[in-house]
């Protein structure tokens, strides 16, 4: 199955998605600078208004259409499917984070916080999505899976 097929048939701007993910991995790394946890509420709130309510009122989506556009930079468009699941596996992340945070459990904190942020830069410099290759996995084994 090639990766440019449509296995949702529902579209999501690719450059967007990727702006996002920069601004999230920014957030993430201002607050393992500052230890200021309300980033990390504003994060899940984000998620959670992306992935349950729509996107058009997720800050962070809203901000990353408006780079777009004043950049100039052109629609690309891939699965959402894929992308969905990429951001449940965010707002897991960002979940855990919060948890761990509340825990003071430092060393962890940055091994979680590692492991994220290399999966959003990932997306955002080499446009490789890991959530997205799980799903291309998951959809070929279990085709029905986030119908």
């Amino acid at each position: 199955m090639s990766y440019s097929c449509p296995l949702n048939f529902i579209k999501v701007d690719s450059n967007a998605s990727r702006l996002s993910s920069f601004i999230v991995a920014s957030l993430v790394i201002i607050y393992l600078l500052t230890s200021i946890e309300y980033i990390l509420f504003f994060l899940v709130l984000d998620f959670s208004l992306k992935l349950f309510i729509d996107k058009k009122y997720a800050p962070i989506f809203v901000f990353a259409l408006f780079l777009r556009k004043a950049f100039k930079m052109q629609e690309k468009f891939t699965d959402g499917g894929a992308k969905r699941l990429a951001g449940f596996f965010g707002l897991f992340f960002v979940s855990l984070l919060l948890i761990i945070h509340f825990l003071q459990l430092g060393s962890l904190s940055l091994l979680v916080a590692a492991l994220f942020l290399s999966c959003s830069l990932l997306d955002v410099f080499l446009n490789f999505c890991l959530g997205c290759q799980i799903y291309y996995l998951v959809k070929k084994i279990y085709p029905s899976f986030m119908s």
